[in-house]
């Protein structure tokens, strides 16, 4: 990593001896040792069962602790014990996107980016419930600074700057697949990449937001990420759930499409919460069907969590934080520690290490999970738009509009519809009008929308 030291002007050392500074090098050595030098075998444990779940719907028998759920979560945001949370460290590269994922435009009509989405929400929450919500939003050092001068220049989409916090993620050098070494980007730099989401709770301790939290008087946070613009940031439901049923982190689940669909798998392992990747469930599990016809393993993981502040803390206290790491294979360009020549591996030539949230589960002596609706809750924006691309902003951008389109329609508005039953206009409901259908009630709304309009309420 010093082999171009001296050529680099002092500002350009101080920067690589920071950087070199900031990396935990017997972790690293270690992990050469478990994850390049080795590959980490994933051995199915002998008992695993589908995890239970609470159903989007109650059945009549569950009714009632709904409704005490509800009004639990709702009392936690009035007395502001509640904090949203969002994790934030990508760049919009996949998307063709030049800046951080959050910039991205989201919206159907008004494009608000997937940052102004978020904060609407909190801001509508706040309004709602008369309480303050305190926005914890986890950048990364790719992106921190184009982050904060989004925000500075979009002024904070109408919250106070005091109570948003940004901090950054810890990163992980990329490490040479033969032999281990650290990969330089540039003389002056090693090849970085963020830690994982799992490293999003490591930060909260280490950024102080965990202090900022106990010092507001928080005892939940809401874990989302930033690429969903319609996810409920904070859902007293889901939230009432948990705290009624005592959880240090809980999760929300979609019902899988299909046998192999990339989501993690929510099981109970010898009793604990566990996700088990997609990738790692054995087939013949995956394909396994209930005497109904439904998957027996349904309950697939979409990254929305709630956490008690105590169990974060306990995660981090003495400085003994530790997720397992995840061992991926990547093209990382570098430059030829040698030569300084840049070398553009057309293979896979290191290995990157992070960590996933999700691993904090088997940590909890109770964690829930609760089923969520794939059409009210989740249009995420990952992928560049594409004939049969998921995920991508054409893919989100129908997806509001539909949900937008139920909403009206439940509260009575005519909606013009095409012969397959898609929306024929094109709508959005800002998330300063409504965050969830009954907000429309006492809105003045037009009686019906005619086919082509535009319609922003």
């Amino acid at each position: 990593m010093l082999n171009f030291y001296d050529r680099l002007d002092d500002a350009g050392r101080l920067r690589l001896l920071d950087q070199i500074d900031s990396v935990d090098w017997p972790e690293i050595l270690r992990l050469v040792h478990s994850h390049v030098r080795c590959t980490p075998r994933f051995d199915l444990p002998a008992d695993v069962q589908p995890a239970p779940w609470y159903p989007f719907v109650p059945p009549p028998e569950l009714a009632d602790k709904y409704r005490r759920a509800r009004a639990l979560g709702q009392d936690l945001v009035r007395q502001g014990k509640v904090a949203a949370f969002t994790v934030a460290g990508g760049q919009g590269t996949r998307l063709g996107w030049d800046g951080p994922k959050g910039s991205f435009p989201a919206t159907p009509i008004r494009r608000l980016p997937l940052f102004g989405c978020m904060a609407e929400y909190i801001r509508k929450t706040q309004q709602k419930f008369g309480a303050l919500v305190p926005w914890y939003v986890m950048t990364s050092p790719i992106n921190d600074a184009a982050t904060r001068a989004f925000f500075a220049a979009h002024e904070y989409f109408g919250l106070n700057p005091a109570n948003v916090m940004l901090f950054p993620q810890a990163m992980m050098p990329a490490l040479d697949m033969q032999s281990g070494l650290v990969l330089l980007e540039s003389p002056g730099s090693m090849a970085l990449s963020p830690n994982g989401h799992g490293g999003s709770l490591k930060a909260l301790f280490s950024s102080g937001a965990l202090a900022d939290m106990r010092r507001r008087g928080v005892e939940q946070v809401c874990y989302t990420q930033v690429d969903n613009p319609i996810v409920r940031v904070v859902d007293p439901l889901f939230l009432g759930l948990h705290a009624l049923d005592g959880c240090q982190m809980s999760s929300k689940m979609l019902p899988k499409r299909a046998p192999l669909e990339k989501l993690g798998n929510f099981c109970l392992v010898e009793g604990k919460m566990t996700v088990i990747e997609y990738s790692d469930l054995p087939d013949p599990l995956a394909h396994e069907r209930l005497p109904g016809g439904q998957l027996r393993f349904l309950a697939g993981s979409i990254a929305i969590h709630v956490l008690r502040v105590d169990f974060v803390e306990a995660l981090s206290r003495g400085g003994g934080f530790s997720l397992p790491f995840h061992r991926a294979q990547k093209k990382v360009p570098h430059i030829d520690a040698r030569t300084g020549a840049a070398v553009k591996p057309a293979q896979p030539n290191a290995v990157k290490l992070e960590t996933f949230v999700f691993d904090a589960l088997p940590r909890c002596d109770r964690s829930i999970v609760y089923e969520t609706d794939r059409a009210d809750e989740f249009a995420p924006i990952k992928n560049a738009s594409g004939p049969d691309v998921l995920d991508s902003p054409e893919t989100s951008k129908q997806a509001q509009v539909e949900r937008a389109a139920r909403w009206l329609e439940a509260a009575g508005v005519a909606v013009p519809r095409r012969p397959d039953g898609a929306c024929a206009a094109v709508l959005e409901i800002s998330q300063l009008s409504a965050i969830e259908p009954e907000d429309l009630k006492g809105l003045p709304l037009p009686p019906r929308i005619e086919p082509g309009e535009n319609l922003l309420l």
